[in-house]
């Protein structure tokens, strides 16, 4: 079995890796980092998990530490794009641990904090830039600091960047890098965009392809419970006080999701913090903080702010809201079992998501053991106002006789009062001379749908 100081890496490396208690490569180390410090351009097919940070991240700090020399002010020697500040926040801590014996300078620059200190750290210059798209091109196009001087090229999950709608922000960064530079490009699938960009920028790579997207975590214990909308409340969190649970991450397919269930999880005695992107920097970090301690060991996120999340010891992954993209579903079920620790993932199925569940399942080449059967019927619900009868006011002032309105409202069918049908009904009964306001038309609405609203650009 390879190790890691058969790869050929420096010495000073060699040393933070086995502080850190690492020997053993990832298949895709193995693969990746002897061809990049070769100095070929790798293109990596891999998803969260798997050890990617490591497989671009030793190589880069190889060529640091063997052609020591200082950043010219306003640039950077590597420049790493990633599409969450989690993961960016991520990828700095894994560049900081690796490299704390020849300490390279670095900075992070993404939304959701001030700009200044950002500017004031690339007016320096640094080795090692980690940026997510939308804020290094808030810098770029204020001229806080130019892209001239980069050696090293690092594009990871670039199918997320697609995802995301940072494509065109990424296509004007690459046109912008120089035409020499050693490029390290990841991504867990290979849709045609990415492709495209892919072939342009590494014109002879390296190809390295492990755990494809379609293959399921072996040691994730995978089940579905089917149940209505309504009932998915208790079975969380009956599942959240079972036995055996530590850290618990929980999917919501929306941010507003996301802050509900949390409420509710409160609600039934359960500590959990939210992290999505109309959260704060600061509410990120410090639900992300608190779940790490254990504090918190609920974590409710959808599934932008939850890329980049690697905290151990994650015992189960449960889908409150099954992924409208299957891929989705495999990498949610990848935060647990990491690290040759087993886990558990289950997912709520209410019966409009079987269709999604189906796209899983076809996705991945197998049956997810269900409990339960697929409720069918009509679904319950609750009477609303308008469906609700109640008692006609009374004018007291009248001598206790109904006012005009309700006058005109006794006798007639369904209690509709004069002018208007149904007006006996709901807010209508009793108030004949008050007018419904009337309905804006659907083209006035504002469209609150979750594709909008959840897919924001949240790193700027």
């Amino acid at each position: 079995m390879t190790q890691f100081n058969e790869l050929g890496l420096a010495a000073p490396l060699l040393r933070a890796l086995e502080e850190e208690g690492y020997t053993t490569p990832t298949p895709i180390q193995a693969q990746a980092i002897p061809a990049a410090i070769a100095g070929r351009d790798v293109l990596g097919i891999a998803q969260t998990g798997t050890g990617k940070t490591a497989a671009f991240s030793l190589p880069l700090l190889h060529r640091l530490a063997n052609d020591p020399k200082r950043a010219a002010p306003f640039t950077c020697r590597v420049l790493i794009l990633s599409p969450t500040r989690e993961l960016a926040s991520q990828i700095h801590e894994s560049i900081r641990a690796y490299g704390r014996h020849i300490r390279p300078s670095t900075a992070l620059v993404f939304g959701g904090v001030p700009e200044n200190p950002q500017k004031r750290a690339m007016a320096k210059g640094v080795d090692v830039l980690i940026a997510t798209p939308g804020r290094l091109m808030d810098l770029l196009n204020q001229r806080a600091m130019k892209l001239d001087g980069i050696e090293v090229f690092v594009l990871d999950e670039a199918d997320q960047m697609l995802d995301r709608g940072f494509w065109p922000s990424i296509r004007r960064i690459a046109g912008m890098l120089p035409r020499t530079k050693h490029t390290m490009f990841f991504s867990a699938t290979m849709p045609e965009d990415i492709a495209k960009l892919a072939k342009e920028l590494l014109p002879d790579p390296v190809r390295v392809e492990v755990t494809p997207v379609a293959t399921t975590a072996e040691r994730v214990n995978q089940r579905v419970i089917h149940t209505r909308a309504e009932g998915k409340r208790a079975i969380l969190a009956d599942l959240l006080r079972g036995e055996g649970v530590g850290r618990a991450l929980v999917f919501s397919r929306t941010k507003h999701g996301a802050d509900r269930i949390v409420k509710q999880l409160e609600q039934d005695g359960l500590a959990a913090g939210a992290i999505h992107g109309n959260k704060s920097q600061g509410q990120r970090e410090r639900a992300l903080e608190a779940f790490k301690r254990g504090t918190a060991p609920i974590l409710v996120a959808t599934d932008i702010a939850a890329r980049g999340i690697d905290v151990e010891g994650v015992t189960h992954v449960i889908q409150y809201d099954l992924p409208e993209v299957p891929e989705t579903y495999v990498h949610r079920i990848g935060r647990t079992a990491r690290a040759g620790a087993s886990g558990e993932a289950v997912a709520l199925v209410a019966p409009d998501e079987v269709s999604l569940l189906r796209a899983v399942e076809k996705l991945t080449r197998q049956q997810v053991p269900a409990e339960g059967d697929i409720p069918t019927g009509p679904v319950p619900r609750r009477p609303n106002r308008q469906q609700q009868q109640r008692p006609p006011r009374r004018d007291d002032s009248r001598g206790g006789q109904p006012r005009e309105g309700q006058r005109q409202a006794q006798g007639r069918p369904g209690g509709q009062a004069a002018g208007r049908p149904g007006g006996g009904q709901g807010r209508g009964q009793g108030f004949g001379n008050q007018q419904r306001r009337p309905e804006a038309p659907r083209g006035e609405r504002k469209d609150r749908s979750w594709r909008d609203s959840d897919f924001r650009d949240s790193s700027r």
